[in-house]
């Protein structure tokens, strides 16, 4: 089970911040993609070797498959207990075959071709969560920016998002929303961490551990609206069918919206 709600990139060169990364978030992303430079991935991969964390909370974004460097970031991760990687730049479930049925993914889809194998990428078995990525994705379309001058994303970087989100759930898959990079916008990272809650994302990454707490906030129901949940499900016992409380018509639906709200509450502690 992919751990949420706020998941903490962290350079993986950079092993005297991972312990206090993942005391801030629920789980760390050690990242040996692009937060490392080519010359210092030989010290991060060494760093990962050394490092003592619990493994069900971390997971390793490796390089994309095929290229030199993912090969030795799985030489590396075989040599630990880390089991769970996020590829960078996924674009197919063949291309996943080179990855040891030891290991569960979260497949980013952060290129065109990698946005349009949602479907596909979801289905595959190892595969536990999708994650898109904005700017990797404008670059691949050769664009010069995922958001308009009001800070909000442009219809392509929308559109991906929703796609990756309706992937993982339609194959009841994890999905986590895209990171927020100014980290100075608060205002723009509640509103789309409380966006990513309301339409079924199980998790946001973020780059900054100030981000942690905003996108917690964002995931977990207020009191009202645990109470109502509470409120209409209680109600709904022994009373089968549409139904109608504090004015409003109840059905199935609504029921499962409710014990959403409730699972979020119970994972928010």
């Amino acid at each position: 089970m992919l751990p949420a709600p706020a998941l903490l990139f962290c350079p993986a060169d950079r092993p005297e911040r991972f312990v206090k990364a993942l005391d801030r978030a629920d789980a760390v992303i050690l990242d040996l993609e692009d937060a490392v430079g080519p010359d210092r991935r030989t010290a991060a991969r060494g760093a990962l070797i050394d490092a003592d964390l619990d493994p069900s909370r971390v997971i390793v974004r490796v390089n994309p498959v095929g290229t030199e460097a993912f090969a030795s970031d799985m030489a590396t991760l075989s040599q630990t207990d880390y089991r769970t990687v996020m590829v960078a730049k996924a674009e197919s479930t063949k291309a996943l075959r080179a990855i040891d049925r030891r290991f569960s993914i979260i497949a980013l889809c952060e290129t065109a071709r990698g946005v349009a194998a949602a479907d596909k990428l979801a289905a595959h078995d190892q595969v536990m969560g999708l994650m898109w990525g904005a700017e990797d994705l404008v670059a691949s379309l050769r664009g010069t920016s995922s958001r308009r001058s009001n800070g909000r994303y442009r219809d392509i970087a929308r559109y991906a998002r929703a796609r990756v989100l309706l992937a993982a759930g339609s194959q009841g898959k994890a999905a986590v929303d895209a990171v927020h990079l100014d980290i100075g916008d608060v205002k723009g990272l509640r509103r789309e961490a409380a966006d990513a809650a309301a339409s079924g994302f199980t998790a946001t990454a973020c780059i900054h551990p100030s981000q942690v707490p905003v996108i917690r906030e964002a995931y977990r129901p207020d009191e009202a609206t645990i109470a109502w949940a509470r409120g209409v499900l209680a109600a709904a016992e022994g009373r089968p069918g549409v139904f109608t409380y504090e004015g409003r018509m109840i059905d199935e639906p609504v029921l499962r919206h409710a014990r959403s709200v409730l699972d979020r509450a119970d994972l928010s502690g």
